[in-house]
C-alpha cells in the first residue's frame, strides 16, 4: 500500500512539472537530448535511432539509442543514454544486444 502511494505521489508531482513547463521547453530539451545522444552513440552504431523520454527525470533528461553495431555486422543493440539537464552533458551505458532488451523506434506517421 505505501508504494502504491508513493508511486501515486510521485506521478503526481511528476505531471505537475510537466503541466508547469511549456511545449516548446520540452520540445527543445527532448531535441538536445536527442541530437547529444546520437553525438555520444555514432561510435558505436552504423545509423542509430533515438527514442527520448518526453520529461525525463527531475535532474536528468533520458533516452535509448538502438540500431546496428559497427563492430558486428547485422547485429543489433541499444545503449541508455542519460543528459544531465544542469549541465547539458551526456553519458551512455554499455551496449545491450538483442539477447538483453528488444527495441524498436516506430516510424514517425
Amino acid at each position: 500500500m505505501k508504494t502504491a502511494l508513493a508511486l501515486t505521489l510521485f506521478m503526481a508531482a511528476a505531471a505537475g512539472a510537466a503541466h508547469a513547463s511549456s511545449d516548446d521547453a520540452w520540445a527543445e530539451l527532448a531535441a538536445d537530448v536527442k541530437a547529444k545522444c546520437i553525438e555520444a552513440a555514432k561510435a558505436s552504431f552504423k545509423t542509430g535511432k533515438v527514442a527520448v523520454d518526453p520529461f525525463g527525470s527531475e535532474s536528468f533528461g533520458l533516452a535509448v539509442v538502438s540500431g546496428e553495431l559497427k563492430s558486428t555486422k547485422g547485429q543489433q543493440a541499444a545503449v541508455i543514454c542519460v543528459y544531465d539537464k544542469k549541465t547539458k552533458k551526456v553519458e551512455i551505458g554499455s551496449e545491450l544486444g538483442s539477447d538483453v532488451i528488444k527495441v524498436t523506434v516506430p516510424k514517425k506517421k
